[in-house]
């Protein structure tokens, strides 16, 4: 398997594009291989939990992150399109509080690998979208917190077309200058 990886303005978030092999019959690919995806990225880590989306266009979800137990994420679009976005949200990076966002469909195949300590979060483009990814950890509700999609200080450029469609706890996220944020991230 071969994979085309591509450095982010975030140099931890890489956007990932495997090899797909068309006819007229359709597609082929690999969507993980953990082998490839190491020597690749240079990331070895154990993926412990799959989570799949389905939402509507307009929805907001994020931006999630877990202050104990980080989740590393591996996500791909597997139909429709989204705005994907990676804050970091590690004190000690010369990054800290910057963004990056990448659009990713079920069309241009793309993956975005968002390591531990990034709050994470997506747009829906499309009618519909179905986003799936892959986690390090497992999901712990008590640790997980919300940075506030809108935070001024952060300034993440969303393509909306109107109003957002977010969860309550979307809506009452927290702004970067209170929220709980991490020191140093040991990978696993």
């Amino acid at each position: 398997m071969k994979l085309t990886v591509t450095p982010t303005a975030l140099p931890d978030v890489l956007v990932i594009e495997p090899q797909v092999f068309c006819d007229s019959r359709g597609f082929f690919m690999e969507s993980f291989n953990a082998r490839a995806f190491e020597q690749a990225t240079g990331v070895r880590r154990t993926f412990v939990q799959d989570n799949h989306s389905s939402s509507v266009r307009n929805v907001l979800r994020g931006l999630h992150y877990q202050v104990r137990h980080p989740q590393g994420k591996l996500l791909r679009v597997i139909a429709g399109e989204v705005f994907d976005v990676a804050v970091d949200v590690r004190t000690e990076s010369p990054t800290f509080g910057q963004w990056i966002g990448v659009t990713i469909s079920a069309a241009n195949k793309k993956q975005l690998w968002i390591p531990e300590g990034f709050a994470h979060g997506f747009l829906v483009l499309s009618e519909q979208a179905e986003v799936l990814y892959k986690a390090t950890d497992y999901w712990y509700p008590e640790h997980e917190r919300t940075l506030l999609w809108s935070d001024p200080s952060v300034g993440v450029r969303w393509p909306l077309q109107g109003i957002p469609i977010l969860a309550a706890k979307d809506a009452a996220g927290t702004l970067l200058a209170e929220a709980e944020a991490f020191g140093a991230i040991q990978p696993p």
